[in-house]
């Protein structure tokens, strides 16, 4: 199905022709008028043959970090089966490269991204637009006429592609899993696609390359202009290495759920959270942060991960690490490297705090009571 096709049947949709008719204090050209301008914002074009040469010019950044797919099955059966949405953690602008790149090294064929509309201007703007397909998004949008179109396109895109989509909105400012947003897996239930299925997944780092920028931050205050942002990415490049881990979680079917229904949304949306949350990924760097205070012995520190690795455990969290040796051998360098901590006669001290409880709040999700995840 080609975009404009799309466009077309949007345009056929109940809900869209009886907005043009004029609602909402615009008149029917008005309305039509809105309409088509968001139309024509969301139309994409995914062209699969040139998606691993987008690999070349990211290169730079892409080669300091090691990608690892975990239970990719999960995601190989299910796009066997059918239409497939995607439900991720949002932690980094290299979400969008890496992500991606685990599910074309599965085989697994590429889905649409939604992506932050900010992030569609300039040379990457122009990728986003003409080779990966990616979705432009306006977050806060509160316009009908956006909320009805996007909808609409969401719902009528998913009869032809797989979607990825971030639930949290934008990337985690303070580190930890935010609240689930409704928005665009209601389109999703809205298309009625039969045997859809939803895939949550977690991607986690030991290092965020954006994390001294953001954690400074804690709240997004004001959008960036990208090119601004993607400077910053080459800054904090410089001595960069990371893994990356993208954790495939079990299909959870969409089939017969109401999307009218505001409580079994609520309910679902909930589900999708904690579902991404049990995948991710612990690392060293975040239980050493977890278990970190201002300044401690190695021993002190070693007995702190400890609790923290048992009380993991006891989430029955996807864990790398199973001892506080494993975690203080692992972690400390790069922490240190990465000027977030700092080791002097074998005492631990915090150099950068709010980057330190960047790392720490990644695991907050587990840590703390179940009742949090509401």
């Amino acid at each position: 199905m080609r975009p404009d096709t799309i466009a077309e049947a949007v345009l056929a949709r109940e809900d869209v022709a009886r907005f043009i008719q004029g609602s909402h204090g615009l008149t029917s050209d008005a309305a039509r008028t809105r309409v088509m301008t968001y139309l024509e914002e969301l139309q994409t074009t995914q062209r699969y043959e040139l998606y691993r040469a987008l690999e070349y010019p990211l290169y730079p950044i892409l080669r300091k970090i090691e990608r690892v797919g975990e239970q990719q099955h999960y995601a190989v059966e299910a796009a066997r089966k059918g239409r497939v949405v995607y439900a991720s953690n949002h932690r980094s602008h290299i979400d969008y490269l890496v992500e991606p790149l685990v599910l074309d090294d599965a085989g697994i064929r590429p889905p649409i991204i939604a992506a932050g509309v900010n992030l569609f201007g300039g040379p990457l703007g122009l990728i986003h637009k003409h080779v990966t397909g990616a979705l432009p998004i306006r977050r806060n949008s509160k316009d009908p006429a956006y909320l009805i179109t996007l909808k609409a396109y969401v719902s009528e895109l998913l009869h032809k592609h797989d979607l990825f989509y971030y639930p949290e909105g934008g990337r985690s400012y303070s580190g930890e899993l935010k609240p689930a947003k409704t928005g665009l897996l209601n389109a999703c239930l809205d298309a009625r696609v039969a045997g859809l299925t939803l895939i949550p997944v977690a991607v986690a780092y030991d290092l965020v390359l954006e994390d001294h920028v953001i954690a400074k931050q804690r709240v997004k205050r004001a959008q960036k202009a990208f090119s601004r942002e993607i400077a910053e990415l080459v800054r904090y490049a410089v001595g960069y290495w990371s893994r990356a881990f993208v954790t495939f979680g079990k299909p959870i079917s969409l089939a017969g759920i109401d999307a009218e229904n505001k409580k079994t949304v609520m309910d679902l949306t909930r589900h999708v959270r904690q579902e991404i949350g049990k995948q991710y990924k612990v690392l060293p760097t975040a239980v050493l942060a977890a278990s970190m205070k201002r300044s401690a012995t190695r021993a002190e520190l070693a007995s702190r991960i400890d609790g923290v690795l048992e009380t993991l455990r006891a989430a029955d969290a996807n864990m790398s690490v199973s001892t506080a040796a494993e975690v203080l051998e692992a972690a400390t360098e790069p922490l240190v490297t990465r000027n977030i901590i700092v080791v002097e006669g074998g005492r631990y001290r915090v150099r950068e705090r709010n980057v330190l409880r960047y790392y720490a709040r990644s695991l907050s999700h587990l840590l703390s009571p179940p009742s949090s995840m509401h």
